[in-house]
C-alpha cells in the first residue's frame, strides 16, 4: 500500500454487492440488509498515530503521512469492491473558535472549492454516550479539505469565513471523492488537535517524516537554531494529544455506527 499503510486488504479480498446502508458491528462480519458482509471498511488516516488506533478486525486502515499526493496513490491500488464503505478518520484543524482540542467533528458533508460531499451516518444514544463521556464533546458539522496545513490563525479565521466549516483536515475531501466515485457510502469523524486561536509552528509541519512518524533529530535541531519556538512546540504537543487521547475514545464509533450512502453535491461557482 506504500509507506504508512496498515492494510487488512489482502485478509478480505471476497467480491461482493455494494449495499447503501452498511451497519458496523464487532468481529469480523457485518450485515447489509439482510446479508452478511465479510469485507472490511476503508479507513482513511493521516498520521501513523492515527492509523495505529484505527486498525483492527474489519478495518483496512491506509496512512498518507499527510501527503495528499500520496493518499490519492494509494486510493488507485485500491479495489472498491473489496470494501463496504469509507470513513475518514483522524486529527484536524479547528476553525470554529468554540472548538477546544479533544472536541469530536462528526461531518455533515465535506467541502473542497466549488464541492461538497454528503457524509451519511447514523449513530444510537448508547454510542453517543460513550462517545461524550468523560470531558469529550461532540458536534455534528462540515469538514474543510485542504492540500496543506493551515498552520496561521488568520488563515483559519478567513477558512471558517468562507467555508462555515468547524474544522479542516488535508484527507477528507479525498476520500469523500474516493467513495462517491466508486460507489461507496463515505462518513468522517475528527478530533481538534490545535484550535482555531492556535498556530501551529512551522517546525511542527517540517518534523514529519515521509512514513508519518515524527523526526526528534529535526524538532531538537529547530529548537537548537531557535529556542522561542519550544514554548509553541509544547502547547502544539499538550493539544496532540489530548487530541489522540480522545481519538481512541472514537474507536468505538468505527465498530457500532451505521454508514449511510449519501450522494456528491456539487455547487455551481460564480
Amino acid at each position: 500500500m506504500g509507506a504508512g499503510a496498515v492494510s487488512e486488504l489482502a485478509e478480505h479480498q471476497q467480491q461482493g454487492g455494494r449495499g447503501r446502508n452498511v451497519t458496523l458491528g464487532t468481529g469480523d462480519y457485518f450485515t447489509v440488509g439482510n446479508t452478511i458482509d465479510p469485507r472490511p471498511i476503508l479507513i482513511v488516516t493521516g498520521l501513523v498515530q492515527e492509523a495505529r488506533i484505527a486498525a483492527g478486525p474489519g478495518m483496512a486502515v491506509i496512512c498518507s503521512s499527510s501527503s495528499p499526493a500520496q493518499l490519492r496513490a494509494l486510493l488507485t491500488v485500491v479495489d472498491p469492491d473489496t470494501i463496504r464503505g469509507v470513513i475518514s478518520f483522524g486529527v484536524a484543524g479547528g476553525l470554529d473558535p468554540t472548538l477546544r482540542s479533544g472536541d469530536v467533528v462528526l461531518a455533515t458533508e465535506v467541502l473542497s472549492g466549488d464541492t461538497r460531499w454528503a457524509a451519511g451516518l447514523s449513530l444510537g444514544d448508547d454510542l453517543i454516550d460513550r462517545l461524550t463521556s468523560g470531558r469529550r464533546r461532540v458536534v455534528r458539522g462540515s469538514l474543510a479539505g485542504a492540500e496543506e496545513v493551515v498552520t496561521k490563525s488568520s488563515c483559519k479565521a478567513a477558512l471558517h469565513s468562507e467555508t462555515g466549516a468547524a474544522a479542516v483536515d488535508m484527507e477528507s475531501h479525498i476520500a469523500a471523492a474516493y467513495a462517491t466515485e466508486a460507489g461507496l457510502p463515505f462518513a468522517a469523524v475528527r478530533v481538534i488537535s490545535d484550535p482555531a486561536h492556535r498556530a501551529l509552528p512551522a517546525l511542527a509541519r517540517a518534523a514529519i517524516k515521509p512514513n508519518g512518524q515524527i523526526d526528534l533529530a529535526a524538532v531538537l535541531r529547530g529548537i537548537v537554531r531557535n529556542p522561542a519556538t519550544l514554548h509553541a512546540l509544547v502547547s502544539t504537543g499538550i493539544d496532540f494529544n489530548r487530541a489522540l487521547r480522545s481519538l481512541r475514545g472514537c474507536r468505538d464509533y468505527l465498530i457500532g455506527t451505521e454508514l449511510i450512502d449519501s450522494e456528491v453535491l456539487v455547487s455551481k461557482a460564480a
